[in-house]
């Protein structure tokens, strides 16, 4: 798969000057579907080829996001190069991003890609601090993201959460997205979150005995938002569709609706009943900012809850807001 991503997107891979690919091409012939040896390895000469296609592995997103950047600089064809290339705008953007915000002379080696992403955000200094801990402690990308929470450096996730017992809440999570080149891709720069931090957070403990959830998710992450409902201890009900009107490129349709769950804790009916169109038509604009309508619409079904916004952008009259978008 990665020397598929290769081939795909800089031409063959023998034109890249460097050691592990010249290993490479020593003991093996490639095309974009098989790795075949041009004579009999010994043990020696296998593991030479596997860790250099562990050091090609990765390398590739620098190489995409570099190449970008260049390319960017003169031209500017996103459009040209989702067609060329298969792969998403929204992946394209922020591996680019990575690579402008994290110069080569302080990439590590030694860490992956997402290891840099988690400190993309640092200034440069923050960065090498950040990054040298992570090698010398031989930190996983989640122990690296624990740490930047631990010494507050970066958003996290429980320590700020408010005091008090809620009726609603309304939620847009941080869902970190996997792509085809192993890195999330919020068009926006905000921390995102795993599923598993996103579930241990203590919802529960600020939830009255009978309340309401709405939740935003995708089509992608659909299946997952339910680990986050029942862990935050509702039940899912029914769903509102937002139609974005302009689409984004997704890996199997061209997607243009977010769903919003509507999900109960014990017993909570609509206090002021009122039947909404389950679709709501809106162009979308800034990444992940929701229309106000659904603002009007929650506050005219639950006048009377006591609500809380998580992952707000912004604060709202009436509304308890915790979030860092």
């Amino acid at each position: 798969m990665v020397l598929i991503l290769v081939t795909r997107f800089i031409g063959y891979y023998k034109l890249i000057p460097m050691n592990s690919l010249v290993i490479v091409e020593q003991y093996c012939e490639l095309t974009k579907t098989s790795l075949k040896f041009k004579r009999d390895v010994n043990k020696t000469e296998w593991l030479r080829v596997f860790k250099a296609l562990r050091v090609i592995e990765g390398s590739v997103q620098f190489w995409i996001g570099d190449c970008l950047a260049y390319r960017e600089q003169k031209w500017g064809m996103y459009d040209e190069m989702m067609e060329e290339t298969g792969y998403e705008k929204g992946s394209l953007r922020y591996i680019k991003l990575v690579s402008e915000k994290i110069e080569s002379a302080r990439r590590r080696a030694d860490l992956t890609f997402s290891h840099h992403v988690e400190v993309l955000k640092l200034s440069p200094e923050r960065q090498d601090e950040y990054l040298e801990k992570a090698v010398q402690n031989n930190l996983t990308v989640k122990d690296l993201r624990r740490l930047l929470r631990r010494d507050g450096v970066i958003y996290n996730s429980e320590s700020e959460l408010p005091e008090g017992i809620f009726q609603l809440f309304y939620a847009d999570p941080p869902w970190k997205y996997e792509t085809e080149l192993g890195s999330t891709v919020p068009d926006n720069y905000y921390p995102t979150m795993d599923i598993e931090e996103i579930c241990e957070m203590p919802i529960k403990e600020m939830t009255d005995t009978n309340a309401v959830l709405f939740i935003w998710t995708t089509s992608g992450f659909l299946e997952k938002s339910f680990e986050v409902i029942h862990a935050w201890g509702f039940e899912y009900k029914t769903s509102f569709i937002w139609d974005k009107v302009l689409h984004n490129i997704g890996f199997y349709s061209s997607v243009r609706h977010e769903f919003l769950l509507l999900c109960i804790k014990g017993t909570y009916p609509i206090q002021n009943v009122k039947l909404y169109d389950s679709v709501y038509t809106e162009e979308r604009t800034e990444h992940s900012k929701k229309p106000d309508f659904f603002y009007h619409m929650i506050e005219d079904l639950y006048p009377n809850s006591k609500k809380i916004e998580l992952f707000a952008r912004n604060k709202r009259e009436g509304w308890t807001s915790f979030g860092n978008q």
